[in-house]
């Protein structure tokens, strides 16, 4: 095997890792040593170093516990020119997380009727906490059928509600409680509509009794 051979097979490799690295793409590598800073794993036959504050997404206090395990990892460092490949745990458990939240949120359904409780009050409304890591915003507009100046108003921090899903997009659940109220009854509601009315009754006055009180001179 030529020395330009083994240049083009390493170039396929790097130019390999700086794609993996660009779509954070999640892999699995086993630990095969313990270092100063880390672990040590390779990848494509390349060493690769994974820091201790990189392993995982809690406090890892040593390190040496984790040879022999296997660790989902990301690339965050991949130098062509001085040969340095590094992994991290860390972020590949974030990605993986966020993965699942969006699949979470995508498996909700618009029209859906659901119990949460109030976390967070802003000023444009009331973020609610659906469970299973996942929240959505009822807006002030989205409170009540009545007029809400502000969300303190119907609701407050801690509160359990009752709230409606009427979108999910790009990650964002949007909630009404103001869906789930029947609408207020008006005193124009109560008054038939006689507009149209149109009597089938027939004409019982007969000529005589139209006549029977005018007078002839």
């Amino acid at each position: 095997m030529t020395m330009e051979t083994n240049g083009n097979q390493n170039d396929a490799k790097w130019d390999a890792f700086e794609e993996m690295m660009e779509n954070k793409v999640v892999f699995t590598v086993p630990i095969d040593e313990s270092v100063k800073a880390g672990v040590v794993t390779s990848l494509k036959g390349v060493r690769a170093f994974i820091p201790a504050s990189q392993l995982s997404t809690s406090y890892v206090e040593d390190v040496s516990e984790w040879i022999g395990k296997d660790v989902d990892v990301v690339i965050i460092t991949a130098d062509r020119e001085k040969q340095r490949l590094v992994l991290s745990g860390r972020e590949a458990a974030k990605i993986k997380r966020a993965q699942e939240k969006k699949e979470r949120i995508d498996s909700l359904k618009v029209g859906t009727v659901l119990e949460g409780k109030v976390e967070t009050i802003k000023p444009y409304g009331a973020f609610v906490d659906l469970g299973n890591g996942i929240s959505g915003l009822v807006h002030v507009s989205q409170m009540s059928t009545k007029r809400v100046e502000t969300p303190e108003e119907v609701c407050k921090e801690g509160d359990t509600v009752k709230v409606k899903i009427t979108r999910v997009k790009d990650g964002k659940v949007s909630l009404s409680m103001k869906a789930l109220e029947e609408a207020p009854v008006t005193e124009e509601d109560d008054i038939p509509d006689l507009s149209n009315f149109v009597s089938h009754e027939k004409a019982t006055t007969s000529l005589g009794d139209l006549l029977k009180n005018i007078k002839l001179s």
